[in-house]
């Protein structure tokens, strides 16, 4: 795996020429979200499956970094060296802890340099349960430790499908995140496996203090978990922003569009509807003709006798004359919006006649 300075060298390398580009493409994905005048609105509900699915995703792949959950490293724990004889090595290990049967099945394969190299590359599990694995064929324990390797790989694939389902994530969502998702999830397991083959197992030998040894197999279930935990933090916050339009906006096409308008209009066509089957039933019944008749009389002689109190006469008084009320502005307020009413129905007139002056040249 990488080492700790080739990381620090390369992050150095990198940052200077990724981070203005990064902060270059957060301006212009904001500066397109505020010019589409986009509504910001709650978490939709599927998004929030779909964000408390990859919050217990992250919590489980920051867990898996913890010391408690990982196996045993018999040198750590014995603070012993690398070239420690096995029986040294086993008598201090007893003093930590009682002797288990793994600690017997190691003991008698840690004998040779190579198998304790092998060791701390690919953990104890190889040396316990691989009937086929020989410290002679290092490949052997590669091929071993592939499907234990790729199995946490696998479920967060599954992970990251379930949460850029359209099941769970709005359509828009699905189209945009799925695909590279994947790719991310792929690409990390492709670099976790390629870590591991191409790592040297040989590097530890030279090591003769326990400072020096490099436990290849612990290190890389570290940044495994935290790599899969930052994946999922980055889904989780690019669902968050997407659903909630405040970045990563995609203005609807002309069809979808049309599409929602026509929704709209066919619903407000159903409640005119309504409301005029309603009114025509009010009409033609007599007893709620006369109940609706004696409401409207009910509320103006109401509403006289409010307005004709002192209190409120004086209240009135006192507005109209502060002047925090532009009486003329109200005027003309109420001028243009009669006009707008009258001018539709005045169009909407003038096309009937029309149409009814053509009909009778044509029938003429």
């Amino acid at each position: 795996m990488v080492s700790s300075a080739t990381l620090q060298t390369l992050l150095f390398t990198i940052a200077p020429i990724l981070l203005p580009r990064l902060i270059t493409y957060y301006r212009t994905a904001r500066a397109t979200t505020t010019s589409q005048h986009v509504p910001v609105k709650p978490v939709p509900r599927k998004t929030r499956r779909a964000l408390n699915i990859l919050f217990i995703s992250t919590t489980f792949a920051l867990l898996s970094t913890l010391p408690y959950f990982s196996p045993e490293n018999i040198f750590s724990l014995t603070s012993s060296r690398l070239q420690t004889p096995t029986d040294v090595l086993f008598t201090r290990l007893a003093t930590l802890r009682p002797p288990t049967p793994t600690d017997t099945i190691i003991r008698t394969k840690l004998l040779s340099l190579e198998s304790r190299l092998l060791y701390l590359t690919h953990g104890p599990t190889p040396l316990t349960t691989c009937p086929f694995c020989s410290s002679s064929t290092p490949e052997s324990y590669l091929y071993f430790s592939l499907p234990t390797l790729l199995l946490p790989h696998l479920f967060h694939l599954t992970i990251l499908g379930l949460a850029t389902s359209s099941i769970l994530t709005s359509r828009a969502a699905n189209r945009k995140f799925r695909t590279p998702a994947t790719i991310a999830g792929l690409a990390l397991a492709a670099a976790d496996v390629y870590f591991l083959a191409t790592y040297d197992h040989k590097l530890n030998t030279r090591a003769t203090r326990l400072e020096e040894l490099d436990p290849f197999h612990w290190r890389a279930r570290v940044y495994r978990g935290l790599a899969i935990a930052f994946l999922d933090a980055l889904l989780a916050a690019a669902l968050y922003l997407s659903s909630t339009n405040r970045l990563f906006v995609t203005p609807a096409s002309v069809a979808e569009r049309i599409e929602t308008a026509t929704r709209v209009l066919e619903a407000t066509q159903r409640k005119l509807g309504a409301v005029g089957i309603v009114r025509n039933v009010l009409v033609r019944d007599e007893g709620l003709r006369r109940r609706g008749e004696g409401y409207w009389v009910r509320e103006g002689r109401i509403m006289s006798e409010v307005f004709e109190e002192r209190d409120v006469l004086e209240r009135v008084n006192e507005v109209l004359g502060s002047g925090r009320v532009d009486l003329e502005e109200v005027e003309k307020e109420a001028g243009r919006y009669a006009e707008r009413v009258t001018g539709l129905v005045g169009l909407g007139v003038s096309a009937g006649m029309d149409e009814g002056a053509k009909i009778a040249e044509d029938e003429e």
